[in-house]
């Protein structure tokens, strides 16, 4: 599959992409999302099914939530074992004073963040790949 395991590599070549809309953390009782909710992220928990979801679904389907996000995207195929990106990335933005909700998917990594910040998270990962931000370097 090749995937990419170097962090540098990783951080050069993530090029983040923001999803158009607003996705909301929620969580449901049952095993399954209600009808006409069709979720991004599931997690299921001891205490319910957590659900990311469009935030227009859940206000259709009365879904409770808090917080709403801008979804990012880091486009690089990452591997799932390789070590230090979510660590990068999640330091990059908190320096910012930015929170960051990781999800590791196969393929890709992708983060929620605040979506009044997304744009600005946005910028803080495009210099991050530009190296400008890398530990240890000018």
């Amino acid at each position: 599959m090749n995937a990419e395991r170097d962090l540098i590599r990783l951080l050069a070549g993530m090029r983040p992409e923001l999803a158009p809309g607003r996705y909301v953390f929620t969580t449901v009782a049952g095993p399954a999302a209600p009808a006409g909710v069709a979720p991004v992220v599931t997690v299921t928990e001891s205490e319910g099914l957590t659900l990311v979801v469009r935030q227009e679904e859940a206000d259709a389907a009365s879904l409770p939530y808090d917080y709403v996000a801008g979804w990012i995207t880091l486009r690089i195929h990452s591997a799932l074992d390789a070590v230090g990106l979510t660590a990068a990335v999640a330091g990059a933005l908190a320096d910012a004073g930015m929170s960051c909700n990781v999800v590791a998917g196969f393929h890709h990594d992708h983060l929620f963040v605040e979506h009044a910040r997304a744009e600005e998270a946005l910028a803080v990962l495009e210099r991050l790949a530009e190296g400008g931000d890398l530990p240890g370097r000018p």
